[in-house]
């Protein structure tokens, strides 16, 4: 990974008053691009074969500039054109998974962010060790072998869901895995799913206070999946297993939602808990990160995964939510990001915030 010191030496050649905000032209680019425009700051927009004609209906996200490249990979070849336009990469889960983590970590332009959390986050036997030590309660893993009721079969990395399958026993797990791939198994927790919205700063010091900083909790969604949220509409599941139809978990859309507030306590305390031992395993997790939950019907939290940057459930709330307007009145998750980045460059903290 490349090091802090780089990072550091590189943006210590920028011009501050010409900062710009670069990221990948999809999964949350506009409201990035709002909300860096809100704080004063340029954007850039980062493109594969042209640019995407959408954003010419969306005159306030459209970024000030596009940089066009053949494919993803080709992403460290325009580095050293970021750096000319004295950009900070501001990363969401389609840039990394496009780019690829190895080219990420390397990528020589300073980054919003911790990248070392890369290598917990991406890796999901890493982030159950950093989970369960935060002492989070999680799905437990199961063994292929061991199968003997639902399980849920996910991938590594960011794949928004894709080719993630339930099982309920070893031959299913066997007819529909792909080997070729890094998996893990979960028990499958009954209840519903919470995605929870946070944002850790390090340069803040009113609010909710941890060891280092504050944590905010700006908003929170539901995924709508693929055929899974209506499959169920074309008959029971033993009609469904009968007629060889299975439900299948890529995300296409997110829902708001709010928690009972009795469960905000424990809310807070899930987000505390996984930045201070974020904070323990390598130097924190800095920015945005959501929770991926299951509420049981005890008001039980379990937590069956962590995407440690802005996610697209956050694109609901571009003027706010429930939540982040009891922080600051329409707060989008992408103007909290641009008001850390001012704020290190005025307080000249870009250390605390960039990798």
């Amino acid at each position: 990974m490349i090091s802090k010191e780089r990072i550091m030496e590189i943006i210590g050649n920028y011009d501050l008053d010409n900062l710009c905000i670069a990221t990948v032209c999809s999964h949350s680019s506009l409201q990035i691009f709002d909300g860096a425009r809100k704080e004063g700051l340029k954007t850039i927009g980062i493109c594969v074969k042209k640019p995407p004609k959408f954003y010419d209906a969306f005159p306030k996200a459209k970024p000030d500039e596009f940089i066009v490249v053949d494919s993803y990979q080709d992403i460290p070849g325009i580095a050293s054109e970021l750096v000319a336009k004295n950009a900070i990469i501001v990363p969401h889960g389609s840039f990394v998974e496009y780019l690829g983590y190895e080219e990420f970590v390397e990528l020589p332009v300073p980054t919003f962010g911790n990248r070392a959390v890369l290598e917990w986050e991406s890796d999901r036997e890493k982030e159950r060790v950093w989970l369960e030590g935060a002492g989070i309660h999680m799905p437990k893993k199961i063994e292929p072998e061991d199968i003997d009721g639902p399980v849920m079969v996910k991938y590594h990395g960011a794949k928004g869901g894709k080719g993630f399958f339930v099982a309920k026993t070893y031959e299913e797990f066997k007819e529909h895995v792909n080997l070729d791939e890094k998996y893990t198994i979960q028990e499958f927790i009954t209840g519903t799913r919470y995605y929870l919205h946070f944002f850790y700063s390090p340069l803040r010091e009113e609010g909710y206070k941890l060891s280092e900083g504050i944590l905010e909790m700006l908003s929170m969604d539901r995924r709508v999946e693929s055929n899974a949220d209506e499959i169920f509409r074309l008959g029971s599941p033993r009609e469904l297993e009968e007629a060889g139809i299975h439900p299948t978990y890529v995300v296409t859309g997110n829902v708001p939602l709010v928690a009972r507030e009795s469960l905000l306590p424990l809310i807070f305390e899930l987000g505390e808990k996984v930045v201070e031992q974020s904070l323990e395993l390598f130097g924190g997790m800095i920015g945005p990160f959501c929770l991926e939950t299951v509420v049981t019907d005890n008001l039980e939290i379990k937590v069956f995964e962590i995407s440690a940057r802005i996610v697209a459930g956050t694109n609901l709330y571009l003027t706010g939510s429930p939540y982040s307007d009891l922080v600051e009145q329409n707060l989008s998750t992408g103007k909290r990001i641009a008001q850390e980045i001012r704020a290190a460059i005025d307080s000249k903290q870009l250390d605390k915030i960039l990798s």
